[in-house]
């Protein structure tokens, strides 16, 4: 069985993070999304909030679970017994950044990343940048998915 841990603080999840999800359901046999808790990030959403933003956006797809963990990724992964840990790449940044993080992880242990290029349609979307928008009062419409929106 293909399993695969899509992690993130996913504060909120936007329309990228969906796209890949749902571009990445053909590849695995469950995608575990993981929300990440570090106490020294300063959240906008609580994690209950985030968590059921992600289980309301795939509520009708039964291969998706979704978890909280703290520590690293790929403890994770082994404690959960899975062996890929998907992400997604908007940019020559995010793939430098990626990059690096992916091959600590394969020099860590045997679990292997496997990334996927954003939509170009969603590559401009970040979850600061809906964050941003949010605090300043903006719509958020079309960058989230519905369950965010509908909070």
């Amino acid at each position: 069985m293909k399993r695969a841990i899509f992690p993130g603080s996913f504060d909120p999840i936007t329309l990228g993070h969906v796209d890949i999800i749902n571009r990445a359901l053909p590849l695995f046999d469950e995608i575990v999304i993981a929300i990440g808790i570090n106490a020294e990030k300063k959240y906008l959403f609580t994690l209950e909030e985030r968590t059921n933003f992600i289980r309301k956006t795939f509520s009708n797809e039964p291969k998706i679970t979704v978890k909280t963990y703290s520590g690293l990724t790929i403890d994770f992964c082994k404690k959960l017994d899975i062996n890929f840990i998907l992400r997604g790449l908007r940019n020559p940044a995010d793939f430098e950044f990626e990059k690096a993080i992916a091959q600590t992880n394969r020099k860590l242990s045997n679990i292997e990343t496997v990334f996927l290029l954003t939509s170009a349609d969603t590559s401009y979307i970040s979850s600061s940048i809906v964050r941003d928008v949010l605090k300043n009062g903006g719509d958020i419409s079309s960058l989230v998915p519905n369950s965010v929106t509908s909070k």
